[in-house]
């Protein structure tokens, strides 16, 4: 079987009057992500791993920050055109692993909803995403709450 894998990083700053947006779902939180997008931090996370695996670039290469028209663009459908130049290329997802780094608010209640939300975007089942949640520990710029940041790995065949 031929296998490639990928990683990914994204870190976004915390702003006011900004929806918080993770793997898709909209979380109650008096701060959001600031970014030229929906500054979705998970999902970007993932398509830079995607793009990674099959040494596409970057997220930036095809959605660049100063392109009006990915301004507050929903990172979902951002996933969705990353999944069809994998799939176009003859690639599938075999599976993800993540991470988010976030002081608050807690993400636990909201796991289940990623998963579901990152799998409908991706035709996979949940059980081959993980989406798991962490605190820096008061430390850096995450650990201030001055931003989010999410880790993700992936794991796609050929065929």
């Amino acid at each position: 079987m031929d296998v490639r894998i990928g990683n990914g990083y994204d870190i976004h700053r915390l702003g006011r009057d900004r929806r918080l947006i993770l793997g898709g779902v909209c979380i109650e939180h008096e701060l959001g992500l600031v970014g030229h997008s929906d500054a979705d931090v998970l999902t970007h996370a993932i398509m830079d791993a995607m793009l990674g695996a099959l040494s596409l670039g970057d997220i930036g290469h095809y959605f660049p920050p100063t392109d009006p028209q990915w301004e507050g663009a929903d990172s979902l459908k951002l996933l969705t055109q990353v999944h069809r130049l994998v799939r176009d290329r003859g690639w599938r997802v075999i599976n993800i692993d993540s991470t988010v780094v976030a002081e608050r608010p807690k993400l636990k209640p909201h796991i289940e909803a990623m998963k579901r939300a990152l799998g409908a975007a991706l035709s996979i089942e949940r059980d081959r995403i993980g989406v798991k949640a962490t605190t820096n520990e008061g430390l850096g710029p995450t650990g201030r709450e001055e931003g989010i940041a999410a880790y993700a790995v992936v794991l796609l065949a050929k065929g």
